[in-house]
């Protein structure tokens, strides 16, 4: 009778080998699904039970091939969360520190992202939050805006500054809407 195969994901069953090759595979499986920092990608190795040492060498290799490149990688970060999700800038830098990227590369990713852009990105949060919460009293309309931008990581201030500017200014919009 055939021997059965294994069932699990790739992460639960690890490739037979030398250390250094299955770290390369690890990385490479890794690398092929998103970009990842140095350090997710340690974290990952030693998870996988593969040695500090091989570790090491197959990250410092793929690193002078370009392969992980963490200023890079902080980029593409800042503007996805900030530009595509709406993320203040507080709220990508502990992102970017959670995922292991060097406070050098972060402070360097995060000149992207200045207090006109945080202020239009909260703006186009609450702009689009109240779209979906026409007909809701003014203190709900209210609490939801500024809920979502303190989720966001907005300062309170902020937050609320934005909060009344959007609400004043659709009420403003639908009031011009309903007289012809």
């Amino acid at each position: 009778m055939p021997k059965q195969r294994e069932t699990g994901s790739p992460a639960e069953i690890d490739p037979p080998g030398d250390p250094v090759s299955v770290a390369r595979t690890i990385c490479l499986q890794q690398l092929a699904t998103r970009a990842r920092s140095r350090a997710e990608l340690t974290t990952v190795l030693l998870r996988r039970g593969v040695p500090q040492a091989a570790a090491d060498v197959v990250l410092d290799r793929f690193v002078e091939l370009g392969l992980i490149d963490d200023a890079a990688y902080a980029d593409m970060v800042v503007r996805a969360q900030h530009a595509e999700r709406g993320l203040s800038r507080r709220a990508v830098a502990m992102s970017l520190r959670k995922r292991g990227v060097s406070d050098s590369d972060a402070e360097v990713a995060l000149t992207a992202i200045d207090a006109e852009s945080e202020m239009e990105a909260a703006r186009r949060l609450a702009e689009k939050k109240l779209r979906s919460l026409r007909g809701l009293d003014l203190a709900t309309q209210q609490r939801r805006v500024f809920g979502l931008l303190a989720r966001r990581g907005y300062s309170p201030s902020l937050a609320a500054r934005i909060c009344r500017e959007a609400i004043s200014a659709s009420a403003s919009s639908s009031d011009s809407a309903v007289e012809w």
